[in-house]
């Protein structure tokens, strides 16, 4: 990392909001499309053999299984996702937004600024004018969607949060920050088993991911607020060199088309340990014991299995410490972008494995993703609020 330190920066999430759909997919409805659609091969039999050991309970689904979305002739096209997007998915965003409002106190006209982020849909203007129009803002404020960031686009969302934030603490003024994700992944499903038929190349994607929407608040702590639930510390952004083969999700007719080669697993935890020393070093000095990646609670994105468990071995962690990453993971699956709130929303819930050698909730939280790039995006946050 460049050469930087972090330090009172007055930065806190005063607010969090997830929301879900009311349906669910699981493992034996994506096996039932297979056998319903498509031919038996090599290729499809080993993707649903992956499917059955992916370790999700349930993928949550904006539509039962049984929908016409899902069992229709064709998968839907772009023009057909950008529709269900719209109509679907901004009401779960707006839902998940009045949550981390409500948390954080605020009234509308304090808002200051939106970032959004997703990456299951492309419209000019983007799907946070309609999240901002559902929401009743009528003030101008400062919006930024990124587009590019993939499954880290909630840690990329909070990071540009955080300097715009900074910005204003710059110049004296307050700034609260609405950071808003939403990704609708379970309408392309046919797609990807189409592309697994007519390749017999072995795609993963239609296995893991779901459909969320969640959000924070983020104060520079000027002006009243409402108490903190994590005060965030710092955060680093990082590209791992030449790997931007291994990780990506490209636009295609029939919506877009995931790339997650067998290395991303391999390629991510090896970039994670080097990641978090830089930010560590980076942060004026944590009091004891926070000197190690075991002293920490992580919120790790939850990639897949294979993700989280090169990530437990590079670190030196033990699941108990990814403990919410995994709840997360096994009960809703992926939600892309959307699923690092989520996992953050949910930590500040558990209670302490008292079966552990953990003796109680850490009150220090790295939280990381992984994007195409490969980026890294990573942060500490301290947990205030119970």
């Amino acid at each position: 990392m460049p050469d930087s330190t972090f330090a009172g920066l007055g930065l806190s999430v005063v607010g969090l909001g997830t929301q879900y759909p009311a349906h669910s997919l699981r493992a034996a409805d994506v096996d039932a499309l297979s056998k319903r659609f498509y031919t038996d091969s090599p290729a499809m039999a080993k993707v649903m053999s992956i499917n059955r050991a992916a370790g999700i309970e349930s993928r949550a689904s904006i539509a039962p299984p049984e929908d016409p979305m899902y069992n229709q002739e064709n998968a839907p096209s772009i023009a057909d996702l950008h529709k269900i997007f719209i109509r679907e998915g901004v009401p779960l965003a707006i839902s998940a937004a009045k949550k981390a409002i409500k948390e954080s106190a605020l009234e509308l006209d304090r808002i200051t600024h939106v970032v959004s982020a997703t990456c299951t849909d492309s419209a000019n203007p983007g799907f946070d004018h309609s999240v901002v129009k559902g929401l009743g803002i009528t003030h101008q404020v400062e919006k930024v969607l990124l587009h590019g960031v993939g499954c880290s686009g909630g840690l990329a969302a909070l990071r540009t949060a955080a300097n715009l934030a900074l910005g204003h603490t710059a110049r004296g003024l307050p700034a609260r920050v609405l950071c808003v994700t939403l990704e609708i992944n379970t309408p392309m499903v046919r797609s990807e088993l189409d592309s697994i038929q007519e390749s017999q190349q072995v795609r993963i994607a239609a296995c893991l991911f779901s459909d969320a929407a969640t959000a924070v608040v983020l104060s520079n702590g000027i002006g009243e607020q409402a108490e903190p639930v994590y005060e965030l510390l710092g955060w680093d952004h990082r590209i791992i060199p030449d790997t931007e083969s291994e990780l990506g999700f490209d636009v295609d007719p029939a919506g877009w088309k995931a790339v997650l080669t067998p290395r991303v697993p391999q390629v991510t935890a090896a970039a994670i340990l080097p990641t978090f020393e830089d930010l560590l070093a980076a942060l004026p000095p944590l009091p004891p014991p926070y000197t190690a990646a075991t002293d920490f609670d992580w919120v790790l994105h939850p990639g897949g299995p294979a993700i989280l468990v090169n990530a437990e071995r590079a670190l030196g962690i033990t699941r108990q410490h990814l403990r919410a990453s995994y709840d997360v993971y096994v009960n809703r699956g992926n939600s892309g972008s959307a699923t690092i709130y989520s996992v953050l929303d949910r930590l500040r819930c558990m209670v302490a494995d008292t079966s552990s050698d953990n003796e109680g909730r850490r009150e220090y939280i790295v939280a990381c993703a992984f994007g195409p790039g490969v980026a890294v995006e990573m942060c500490i946050l301290r947990r205030r609020a119970p």
